[in-house]
């Protein structure tokens, strides 16, 4: 599995790191965001290190599924009840800050208030 020695997530999956976790399998990390938009706001990383979605291919569609259909369970296990926002920026244009992969899901009352 391929990972960055620099990368704060890649730390963060290989334990060097702490976080508060909330899901943890052999693929994929979930842990709370430190600095949330909404009362519940989360990032599903996969532990292999992948910079940017644009550096995704075929060989990444079932993780990349696997990420999206987690949000809702995780959602609901957290008690958001009234719909939640996933975004996932994607180079600097888009956003991105952590080169890693990681999606954000937020929930609660107007998680998209800050944009």
């Amino acid at each position: 599995m391929k990972h960055d020695p620099n990368c704060i997530f890649c730390k963060i999956a290989a334990g060097q790191i702490p976080a508060k976790k909330v899901y943890e399998d052999d693929e994929l990390l979930v842990f709370h965001d430190i600095n949330p938009w909404a009362p519940v706001h989360v990032l599903v990383i996969p532990k292999e290190h992948v910079a940017t979605l644009a550096d995704t291919g075929p060989e990444h569609e079932a993780l990349l599924g696997r990420m999206l259909a987690l949000a809702p369970k995780l959602m609901r296990e957290l008690g958001v009840s009234n719909g939640f926002r996933v975004v996932v920026n994607n180079g600097p244009d888009g956003g991105q800050e952590v080169y890693h992969l990681h999606m954000h899901v937020m929930g609660g009352p107007r998680p998209w208030a800050k944009g």
